[in-house]
């Protein structure tokens, strides 16, 4: 009788183990599913800011310090957070910075009458804003206003830049297409032109164009990016502020051919970055980038101006490749 139960106690535990044993292989592929649902980044991203020149500027940071370093410049009329996307994507292995210029996104606006918004007054603000932060080298990321910005720092300090990405930024005149008759009307005659070209670069559907394009998939398109935008140019101050800075882009044109020069003799390591969609800047610019660096890595992406509300995969994956 005790060998029958000893027995039956033997049999019971053998099948309690068994079945365990068998649940574990359930556990781990539920786990396995999960993980995908539930994306967990190396290094989170911190909102910070920093006093410059008087200013308080903001900026969003992450990734490891000691790691290779983006700096973002974004464009009209958004902010560091058009940066997000890439965040999400490389701050495992680059440390990013990306800054919101003054008048724009979480930095200060300051009144016109006081602050020149020029785009060599800002390109200096951003030049002390990396020395604050210790920016010693970084590879300079530039999209839309990102580029004057961009290659006005470079050629005040051009022994930081380790690299150039440039995504649907202008450095030619032949960039500039024939939507910018306007502005173009608006630089030779400021009084006479600017109630139209306010309405032709600060409207709702030109800011909604900026992010569209010429995308047939408009279902793909997130509104709330263009419509947050449009608030932000209805802000108090703000039409004045970017009507002034937009009449200083004419300085951009005439600097133009000292941006070529400098890649010409320098013939930096470029990844130039393009959406299909692009309707602000002409499609033959990425083109002219390459005469000017021959070696130049070109890549036409499936997005618009900001290709980034798209195709940030593909930019990410084409970004890592590139600085390898």
């Amino acid at each position: 009788m005790e060998r029958a139960q000893s027995c039956l106690r033997v049999c019971c535990m053998a099948l309690v183990v068994s079945l365990m044993l068998a649940a574990f292989p359930l556990l781990a592929q539920g786990q396995g599913k999960e993980r995908p649902m539930e994306p967990r980044m190396e290094h989170s991203t911190v909102y910070r800011t920093v006093q410059i020149d008087g200013l308080s500027i903001f900026y969003r940071e992450s990734g490891p310090k000691d790691a290779p370093t983006l700096l973002l410049l974004h464009g009209l009329p958004s902010s560091s957070r058009m940066f997000e996307p890439l965040f999400a994507r490389l701050s495992d292995r680059y440390h990013m910075v990306a800054p919101d210029y003054p008048g724009f996104g979480h930095s200060d606006w300051p009144d016109p009458k006081k602050f020149a918004y020029t785009f060599d007054h800002i390109a200096e603000v951003m030049n002390h804003f990396t020395e604050s932060l210790g920016l010693s080298h970084y590879t300079l990321y530039m999209q839309d206003y990102g580029g004057p910005v961009g290659f006005r720092m470079i050629l005040a300090h051009p022994e930081r830049v380790e690299a150039l990405i440039v995504q649907d930024a202008v450095a030619h005149n032949e960039g500039l297409g024939a939507n910018w008759n306007t502005r173009r009307a608006y630089w030779a005659d400021r009084a006479a032109n600017e109630s139209a070209m306010r309405v032709n670069l600060l409207s709702l559907p030109t800011t909604r164009a900026r992010h569209v394009g010429d995308d047939p998939d408009v279902d793909r398109h997130d509104p709330d990016l263009w419509t947050d935008e449009y608030y932000f140019l209805n802000q108090p101050g703000q039409g004045d502020i970017q009507s002034d800075l937009f009449y200083d882009y004419r300085t951009n044109v005439d600097a133009y051919p000292k941006w070529d020069a400098w890649m010409r003799e320098k013939q930096p390591r470029l990844l130039v970055i393009w959406g299909k969609y692009e309707s602000s800047f002409d499609p033959s610019e990425p083109e002219s980038y390459r005469r000017d660096v021959p070696k130049a890595e070109i890549h036409i992406v499936d997005g618009g101006h900001f290709a980034l509300d798209t195709a940030s995969d593909e930019i990410a994956f084409i970004i890592r490749q590139f600085m390898k």
